[in-house]
């Protein structure tokens, strides 16, 4: 377990422009050492763990413009007009 003086909480209190009372450095200290020792097991677990080297790895490939079916999708749109949809105006003009 990982020990924290009264010293170090008042330290971080300040730093944090914490007030706290007696009793709430006790408190607080309880607390710091429970995170630091569940940081320090953490730490202990991850070194087993085998972790994969490659991270960012560009893979390159030929740029292929596939052109699509217009067909097909005009064909699924509720109206039409050629090779294009129609869909309500929603810029009002005023002339």
């Amino acid at each position: 377990m990982a020990l924290i003086t009264q010293e170090e909480v008042l330290k971080i209190a300040r730093m944090a422009h914490i007030d706290l009372n007696e009793h709430e450095v006790k408190e607080m200290q309880k607390h710091l050492e429970a995170v630091l020792s569940y940081a320090a097991r953490v730490q202990e677990i991850a070194k087993d763990v085998d972790e994969v080297q490659i991270k960012n790895c560009n893979v390159e490939r030929e740029d292929i413009a596939v052109r699509p079916d217009a067909e097909k999708i005009l064909a699924q749109a509720p109206e039409r007009e050629g090779d294009y949809f129609v869909v309500p105006a929603i810029i009002e003009t005023t002339q």
